[in-house]
């Protein structure tokens, strides 16, 4: 670091993304993306949009608002549209956390929970996993403080209920409660339709797993007026022009489009399900998942060397050093012929 940078960011734990190696050509189970294409009319339409790039994008996203206002049975004015989700939360995080309520989050859940804690010096509390890793409702009940919750939560995949939930906006009326439903469309129920009950309710949602949109980096809040209005007084502090022309014009395609990636969220779900059979077959212990990855361990290999082992045969999992779930990988749930493909590695290796 230069001698310029600040004393209080000298310290930063940054966020570590997956790796993304180049050195050969991998099966990349490492980062839940979508393993299927966007669909034809969102390439049609990022294309078209191409030939306008000298022109600055919509800083409302107006005509994406919309489109997403009728699939979700909301106004316009109940949407923020982010560059991904994570432009959603860190707007969140700037907007209402600060040195007197601090945020509250699992301890083990989606890793730039604490990065944006630290970069704004909030009082962090996390919040542990029980013993079956599951995230248990009543730790979180009047603790006047905001909340963040992945749900399903991230690496574990397991995945709490709307009741459950409710339970923890009630409890906790006078802060923010953030639910992150990045993965929310492979066999979990959205809190969204929450939102007109509860005023201190944001619903985070993304593009980047279930609409294949990785790339194009779009993401959604959904609350009420008074919320959204609040990230967009930071928005319009910082970047007004958050989301480009291309993205925007994917992203309303896409939704547009729904039917096509409601059926490849079938696929990963069956696939899920044949990969944890398969595995559990071979002696693994794999947790309850709702998302578009499994979490998995076994007694005969540490999670690390099967991690590097997987590496050696082309394939990319993620592997967590933190001592709580260092025995396991993570491991995104891509086509049938991915998911074989895996398993007879693994055999191979356990063998």
């Amino acid at each position: 670091m230069s001698r310029f940078l600040r004393s209080d960011f000298c310290h930063l734990d940054v966020y570590t993304p997956g790796e993304q190696p180049r050195d050969k050509s991998y099966i990349k189970l490492n980062t839940n993306e979508s393993p299927f294409p966007p669909s034809p009319g969102v390439q049609k339409a990022a294309a078209e949009q191409a030939q306008s790039l000298q022109l600055y994008s919509d800083p409302e996203c107006t005509a994406l608002r919309q489109t997403a206002a009728k699939q979700y049975g909301l106004k316009a004015e109940n949407i923020f549209c982010g560059n991904g989700s994570d432009e959603v939360l860190n707007f969140a995080f700037m907007a209402f956390c600060d040195a007197s309520k601090g945020i509250a989050f699992p301890n083990i859940s989606y890793g730039f929970y604490p990065v944006f804690g630290n970069l704004y010096g909030l009082d962090c509390t996390q919040i542990p996993l029980h013993e079956d890793f599951s995230i248990a409702p009543e730790d979180y009940l009047n603790l006047n403080k905001n909340i963040v919750l992945a749900n399903p939560n991230a690496p574990t995949g397991m995945l709490l209920r709307v009741a459950q939930i409710r339970s923890i906006l009630d409890a906790n009326r006078g802060n923010v409660v953030i639910i992150d439903e990045a993965y929310i469309d492979f066999g979990g129920e959205s809190c969204v339709p929450l939102i007109e009950e509860y005023d201190n309710l944001l619903v985070v949602q993304t593009f980047s797993k279930s609409r294949s949109l990785a790339g194009a980096r779009l993401g959604f809040g959904f609350a009420q007026k008074a919320i959204i209005d609040d990230l967009n007084r930071v928005k319009y502090s910082t970047n007004p022009y958050n989301i480009n022309r291309l993205t925007l014009a994917a992203g309303e395609a896409a939704l547009n489009e729904q039917s096509y990636y409601d059926a490849n969220c079938r696929i990963i779900m069956e696939n899920r399900q044949w990969t944890t059979d398969a595995l559990q077959a071979l002696g693994f212990e794999v947790l309850p998942s709702a998302a578009n990855f499994i979490f998995a361990r076994t007694n005969q290999i540490d999670g690390e060397a099967l991690y590097r082992a997987l590496k050696e045969k082309g394939i990319l999992v993620r592997h967590f050093s933190k001592e709580q779930i260092s025995d396991f990988i993570r491991i995104t749930i891509g086509t049938a012929q991915q998911m074989q493909a895996l398993v007879d590695a693994i055999r191979e290796i356990l063998n």
